[in-house]
Order: structure tokens, then C-alpha cells, then sequence
């Protein structure tokens, strides 16, 4: 794949974050590695892990209707992890793929962009840095620091 070494995470917005979050934690079995929070307190990300490489973000949606209108139940995204970011949106876009945000940094840490399919999914492309949110949970949860 010329540079895409991964699914990156799977993120599904949910009509309640915490029984999704009992659902994949504790039934299914992932491990919750983190919650991203509003300044308020109330979390708006939760994040479990698949492996070490991929995960699955849950997000409270503002819908009671389910999938697939953005915005509601369903997967908003999904997103392929890029060892070079810069070599790769080159790449793509030699091949017309342009491009729909500028690369930057996230909150997680992580450099990303985003391009759309031509059914208009949204796919996150994301360089995961060695110090990002994921890698210091995945060493928390080995024990390490």
C-alpha cells in the first residue's frame, strides 16, 4: 500500500458513551487506555485498545437516530497509520488524491491530515509520534512508564 502500514483506529460515534464503553471494555475486551475530556469534566473520547498499533475511539453523538448520518450513531471515520506523512500525502496526491485539511498536530500528539473516498468517508491519515497519547497509555498499561 506504498506507505499506509495500518488501520489506525476505528471511531464510532454512540447515543451513551458508557454503556459502549462497558460494552467493548468489558465484554469484548479491549482496554481503555484514555478519556479525552471538555473543560468541564464531561468526556466527549474514550479511548480502547485493539492492539498496540490500533484502537477504537468512542464518541458521544448528539443524535438519538443511528448511523449513518455524520454526526450520528455509526463510524465517523476511519484512519490508516503513515510512518511519513509528508512522503505519503505526496504520494497520494500524485495519484489525485488531494488533501482535505492541512497537516497538523493533534491533541493526541500525533500528526495527521484527512482525505475523503469518492463517497465522501472521511479517512484520517496519522503519523503516530513516540511520545503520543496512545504509546504513554500502552506503556502505562505494561507496567512501564
Amino acid at each position: 500500500m506504498n506507505g499506509i502500514n495500518a488501520l489506525g483506529h476505528l471511531a464510532l460515534k454512540v447515543r451513551d458513551l458508557e454503556a459502549s464503553a462497558k460494552f467493548y471494555r468489558d465484554q469484548v475486551g479491549f482496554a481503555e487506555m484514555d478519556r479525552l475530556t471538555h473543560d468541564n469534566g464531561d468526556t466527549w473520547l474514550i479511548y480502547l485498545r485493539i492492539t498496540d498499533t490500533q484502537f477504537l475511539e468512542l464518541m458521544i453523538s448528539d443524535s438519538p437516530d443511528p448511523a449513518p448520518a455524520d454526526g450520528a450513531t455509526g463510524t465517523t471515520h476511519f484512519c490508516f497509520a503513515i510512518d511519513d506523512l509528508d512522503v505519503e500525502a505526496d504520494r497520494l496526491n500524485a495519484n489525485g488524491v488531494k488533501l482535505t485539511s492541512q497537516i497538523k498536530l493533534g491533541e493526541d500528539g500525533n500528526r495527521g491530515a484527512w482525505i475523503e473516498d469518492p463517497d465522501g468517508n472521511r479517512i484520517e491519515l496519522m503519523e503516530m509520534n513516540p511520545d503520543c497519547l496512545q504509546y504513554r497509555a500502552i506503556r502505562a498499561l505494561k507496567g512501564g512508564n
